[in-house]
């Protein structure tokens, strides 16, 4: 029997183990992980939890040195994951897709390899068109986390740093409404006997429902406005209370902020610039000592007395009223939104690594190349062409003529 056994094998009969299937790509990806060059910038874009598990699917990680150390993960921490640590900017630019949480500079985008793709946030209101010219002279395709969808039509991105602002956003008007920081003096909420605070909230979006939602569990009393009554009913339903919504306009919200404590911009710009619905003369006829924290700075912002703040020298006063514009507020809670970026940015790499590429994935998936704005040398994006007076090709027109 032993004999037959082995004369069956030896002619190919016996069942053999099936080869392992074949990636589309002809290399597995290389990932750069630069440190940001920004120091307002404190998140990273993946964690070493995640750079473990592109490692164990075979996806090269270059981390330069302390390019996670303002969120608590140490290079020790990557080295341990798999990822190769490296000193050199240029070496990790070098990657076939770089990932970072600001826009690079143009020397940067002078040190990335041609053809490669850059991730990483596009801060509209920050960029020239010398920066589209770069990105287009080393033919990169960009993709810009603010544009990413999902596959049900969301925003992962914009969703995850929104319900991150909105939750920070009350513990930031708590800090400047206090004595110690020259406010009126108020606790955010309320006590027995004393009338709460009074918080006006512009927007009825994700960042509006989170604020909401701390304040009224500090106990405050929060009006929330905005120009869509789809956006007022939802949020009336999430937080589950009979809360005080209006549509924007002139008079309702006048008598708001006059009463406020605390004002929010929470509008997101729909096409391009938001539009200002806060006038200066709204905001000369606030209480002293009140505060304005503009969520949207980044996009413009809705208030007319608003500009852009860094985290260095985050506060300006106009007409006694404190303002307090930084754009980039998640990065307060490094830790917590580098792991909220991780999450979503690992299996976007995972599904380029096994289609081969960022082209194979704007060519794959539609919400992916909702992000795109530069590709091979040409810009794609049509209010980035408007905007700095600039030509663009329509992506998908450049796609058909792949084949």
């Amino acid at each position: 029997m032993p004999t037959e056994l082995s004369g069956l094998t030896s002619v190919g009969l016996m069942p053999k183990e099936s080869p392992s299937l074949v990636k589309k790509g002809s290399k597995p990806l290389h990932i750069g992980l630069p440190k940001e060059s920004s120091t307002q910038e404190k998140r990273v874009v993946l964690t070493p939890e995640a750079v473990g598990l592109l490692s164990n699917n075979d996806i090269e990680v270059m981390v330069e040195s302390g390019a996670g150390e303002q969120a608590k993960f140490k290079d020790q921490d990557y080295s341990d994951a798999g990822a190769k640590i490296v000193y050199s900017k240029k070496e990790v630019f070098s990657a076939d897709v770089v990932l970072k949480v600001d826009a690079p500079t143009l020397e940067e985008i002078n040190m990335m390899s041609n053809g490669a793709c850059l991730i990483s946030a596009l801060q509209m209101e920050k960029q020239t068109p010398e920066f589209i010219q770069a990105l287009n002279e080393k033919k990169i395709t960009a993709v810009a986390f603010e544009y990413l969808e999902d596959k049900v039509g969301g925003m992962p991105v914009v969703r995850a740093m929104a319900e991150i602002a909105g939750s920070t956003v009350m513990l930031i008007a708590a800090e400047y409404l206090s004595s110690v920081n020259a406010g009126k003096g108020l606790i955010l909420g309320g006590i027995t006997g004393v009338p709460p605070t009074q918080v006006v909230i512009i927007g009825a979006g994700t960042v509006a429902e989170y604020a909401a939602r701390t304040a009224l569990g500090l106990g405050a009393s929060i009006k929330v406005f905005d120009n869509h009554i789809y956006k007022l009913r939802r949020i009336k339903q999430l937080l589950g209370q009979q809360i005080y919504t209006s549509t924007i306009d002139n008079y309702s919200l006048s008598q708001a902020l006059a009463e406020a404590d605390v004002v929010i911009g929470a509008l997101r710009a729909e096409k391009g610039r938001n539009k200002i619905v806060v006038t200066e003369e709204m905001v000369a006829n606030m209480i002293h000592g009140s505060i304005i924290i503009d969520v949207g700075i980044d996009q413009g912002g809705c208030i007319e007395t608003a500009r852009m703040t860094t985290h260095d020298d985050p506060v300006y006063k106009v007409h006694d009223i404190i303002h307090y514009c930084v754009p980039n507020i998640a990065s307060r809670v490094a830790r917590t939104a580098s792991y909220s970026l991780s999450n979503i940015f690992t299996p976007i790499i995972l599904q380029m690594n096994d289609l081969g590429g960022a082209e194979e994935m704007i060519f794959t998936y539609k919400w992916f190349l909702r992000g795109v704005y530069t590709y091979r040398g040409s810009l794609t994006n049509a209010f980035l062409a408007k905007k700095f007076g600039l030509n663009h090709k329509e992506l998908q027109l450049l796609l058909a003529a792949r084949y």
